[in-house]
């Protein structure tokens, strides 16, 4: 069995700075991002709250779909996130 892995997109504000990254543990990773642990873009620009993820079952697959949308456009990232969270709630406390 293979252990699960997410796609997500972390945010600042709702109209500032979006952050898209993939991971196998969402908890851990969005808690790392969160706790400024480690340095890098989100740090720099306090971007921490978790907008959006997916699940995959497969670590490939996964990182395809990071990829397919980092190459995407601002919008349809922010429309991504509005598809499951229009009020652009901190989804951290849901997936603990």
């Amino acid at each position: 069995m293979q252990k699960q892995s997410f796609v997500y997109i972390l945010f600042n504000k709702s109209d500032g700075v979006l952050y898209t990254g993939v991971t196998s543990d969402l908890v851990k990773r969005v808690f790392e991002h969160k706790s400024k642990v480690i340095k890098g873009f989100t740090q720099k620009y306090n971007v921490d709250k978790l907008g959006y993820y997916e699940v995959f079952e497969d670590i490939e697959q996964a990182i395809l779909r990071e990829k397919q949308i980092k190459a995407g456009s601002r919008k349809k990232k922010i429309e991504l996130i509005e598809s499951i969270n229009p009020e652009w709630r901190d989804l951290y406390e849901d997936i603990l």
